[in-house]
């Protein structure tokens, strides 16, 4: 069932079915779910496009043949781009073998087909039919789907919130840890000390990820690779395609077929 984004009488906490599906496309320019939360999780998989989600203290980035998934009552915002079509699965927080924190899913062929299927039933299918068997299967295989990290975290302490922000509006600023330390009016110890205890990362790696996340999101709208590099502030595009394979095990192009083609 494909439906508009400005559609906000859907509720999927009113169907008692354990998995219901709906699917999204035609849109005409950038649209934004705004902030809200239910009880059922969500996957979010896009069949094209992107989507970008933000979810509780981080930015989450869907490339194709991916999906994020968002934990019940968790509060959440959706971005799609105007060339996405987009599959929106939940599932009932009682159903046994999902993720208990939000994290990116690597999406089979076999679970994608699932999806699309499910989206084209009716919501309301009963507990002995067709449909309920086919969800049945579906849950089966979204438990045992690998989870990846496309994501940039955004912490609560307030100067590295707002280094984050700052990154986010400008990714191309390449500053070192001590001009962001300076800037902050803490050392450079301080600052890369921080950043660990706070997120586990060193900065440079911290940094990388929100390259990433943009990276994934451009390329997956068919922007290049050279313009990509520059958007990010590489000083090459050899030296941008050597970040990204050294991250993501093959090169930009390479790696955005294999998700299109897998």
């Amino acid at each position: 069932m494909k439906y508009s984004i400005h559609f906000p009488e859907f509720d999927s906490d009113l169907y008692p079915q354990k998995v219901v599906a709906l699917r999204l496309s035609g849109l005409e320019k950038d649209e934004e779910i705004p902030v809200h939360q239910h009880h059922k999780g969500q996957l979010v998989l896009p069949l094209s496009g992107f989507v970008r989600c933000k979810i509780a203290d981080a930015i989450w980035m869907v490339p194709a043949n991916c999906a994020v998934w968002i934990p019940s009552q968790v509060p959440h915002s959706n971005s799609v781009s105007p060339d996405a079509d987009t599959c929106m699965l939940f599932v009932d927080p009682d159903v046994v073998g999902m993720p208990s924190k939000a994290c990116t899913l690597s999406i089979s062929p076999l679970l994608r087909e699932l999806v699309v299927r499910l989206t084209e039933s009716d919501l309301s299918y009963t507990p002995e039919s067709k449909t309920a068997r086919l969800a049945d299967v579906l849950i089966d295989e979204l438990t045992s789907m690998p989870s990846e990290h496309f994501d940039f975290p955004i912490p609560s302490e307030s100067r590295l919130h707002s280094i984050a922000l700052e990154l986010i509006n400008n990714p191309s600023d390449r500053s070192t840890v001590g001009e962001w330390a300076s800037k902050y009016a803490m050392s450079e110890r301080t600052l890369a000390r921080l950043v660990k205890q706070e997120l586990g990362l060193t900065f440079g790696n911290w940094r990388g990820q929100l390259h990433i996340v943009i990276a994934l999101q451009k390329l997956s709208s068919g922007e290049p690779v050279q313009r990509v590099s520059e958007d990010l502030g590489y000083e090459s595009v050899s030296a941008f395609i050597t970040f990204f394979k050294k991250t993501l095990g093959r090169p930009p192009k390479q790696y955005i077929k294999k998700r299109i083609n897998d």
